[in-house]
């Protein structure tokens, strides 16, 4: 039956259309977006908010690059699509330049859409390479929401569609504000979170184990950087056993903590690293693994049974080709890791000096994350573990109000702003942060 449209808003339009992800569709009103530029984004009333989101943290260059918009553009009056099985320049560029910024011994890369998917072929790999099924994943952990990747999740989205079955056995990773394990230091921690995965592998039984995935900084579930130590203690681990050690760089590579990828901070070399978000701002939907030598050896004579149509993408791969390049040209890394150390840092525990509400601050680069609580000698989160509250609601209502767009989840706000913020957007965002921060005082409980 046809549908009289003209008299309907945008909003009414949206709501009516498109089925929304992760939502009761009858609860949503999305803010309607008109454009966008920089580190802004402007809604069709004409309201124009600071992006301290990147939106789900992948705008790294910000929106609307010229440089990568342009590069689109290119691509499309020469090559807009060509089947995977073909060769072309901008894939082969991409994957010359995101292995360049890899770790010693990246051989290959493999094209996906997105993150997800570079989560389940990483994993694929693995069990072919081993000739094993299992996977060790950690709690508080976010890998993306296909089938295999959703039962590697360890944050309650999973909980739906886990029957059990996919192989996946998870632990507590390294969280000391948290800790699963009674520790008092970051040592502490350490040793006993990787004594515990040990333990959990001969439990399991090593030859059993294809691979243990772990995001090198846990982003959706809360940044939490790991301890000094920890991701060397889990390479010994995998060697020890011979497990494959997948780091998801999907949310913390290409700038977002400072570094070209996360593990880069730790001395740890990765055997696969899947990758998505940044290294094309998401202009156009890209992921992808990058392969050390052996893995991808395993497949010299042995046909890799996966593939998708548009692995490598000319369009997504030229996009990719402009970001990287952009953010060589511009040290876009370094500045994100600057902003972090200079900016950031310091202006939020000057906030978390103001308001009691923050019971941690914990990041680098343009990855941060505030824990929210009501008591700071109990630590009681502000919002329940795998939910909202009143009180959540309220304060990025209050951020929106102050023309902010903020990354909530559960009883944290991140503070994710593009990597290519200046100082004085920094500050004006901790500014607005910190006006919208004061409502939440009344829901302070402690002494």
């Amino acid at each position: 039956m046809a549908v009289n449209r003209s008299t309907m808003t945008s909003l009414e339009r949206e709501k009516a259309s498109v089925f929304h992800s992760w939502s009761a569709q009858a609860t949503i009103n999305p803010l309607m977006i008109h454009d966008a530029r920089g580190v802004y984004v402007t809604d069709e009333a004409g309201t124009t908010y600071l992006d301290f989101s990147s939106q789900l943290v992948n705008t790294n260059l910000g929106h609307q690059h010229p440089a990568v918009v342009e590069a689109i553009r290119e691509q499309a009056a020469r090559l807009c699509t060509i089947a995977p099985q073909h060769g072309y320049e901008s894939r082969y560029r991409a994957a010359e330049l995101i292995l360049d910024h890899s770790f010693e011994g990246a051989a290959k890369v493999f094209f996906t859409n997105g993150g997800t998917e570079a989560v389940e072929h990483a994993v694929r790999m693995a069990r072919l390479h081993t000739g094993r099924h299992k996977v060790i994943a950690a709690y508080r952990s976010y890998h993306g929401a296909t089938s295999t990747s959703i039962n590697l999740t360890g944050d309650p989205r999973r909980w739906p569609s886990d029957y059990g079955t996919a192989g996946v056995v998870h632990f507590f990773g390294p969280f000391l504000y948290r800790s699963a394990y009674h520790a008092t230091t970051e040592i502490e921690e350490r040793d006993r979170a990787l004594e515990a995965l040990e333990a959990l592998i001969r439990f399991e039984g090593p030859d059993s184990i294809a691979a243990i995935i772990l995001e090198t900084i846990p982003g959706t579930a809360g940044i939490m950087v790991p301890p000094p130590g920890f991701l060397a203690g889990v390479r010994a681990i995998c060697d020890r056993y011979g497990i494959v050690y997948i780091a998801d760089e999907v949310m913390a590579g290409f700038g977002r903590a400072g570094a070209w990828f996360a593990y880069q901070d730790h001395d740890v070399t990765p055997d696969l690293v899947t990758f998505a978000k940044g290294v094309n701002s998401g202009y156009v939907p890209l992921g992808g693994v990058v392969l050390n030598r052996a893995i991808s050896d395993t497949f010299n004579d042995r046909v890799y049974p996966g593939g998708l149509t548009y692995s490598g993408h000319p369009l997504a791969c030229a996009s990719a080709v402009a970001t990287i390049e952009v953010m060589e040209r511009d040290h876009v890394v370094e500045n994100a890791r600057r902003i972090g150390d200079e900016v950031l840092r310091p202006g939020l525990a000057t906030l978390a000096e103001r308001h009691r509400i923050i019971g941690e601050v914990r990041g680098r680069g343009v990855f941060f994350a505030l824990d929210l609580v009501s008591d700071r000698a109990t630590r009681e989160p502000l919002a329940p573990y795998g939910a909202s509250s009143p009180a959540m609601n309220e304060l990025i209502a209050a951020c929106r109000a102050e023309g902010l767009l903020i990354f909530a989840n559960f009883n944290r706000l991140h503070v994710v702003p593009p990597c290519i913020i200046t100082d004085d957007e920094a500050r004006d965002g901790l500014d607005r942060l910190d006006r919208a921060l004061a409502l939440g005082e009344r829901h302070y409980l402690g002494a």
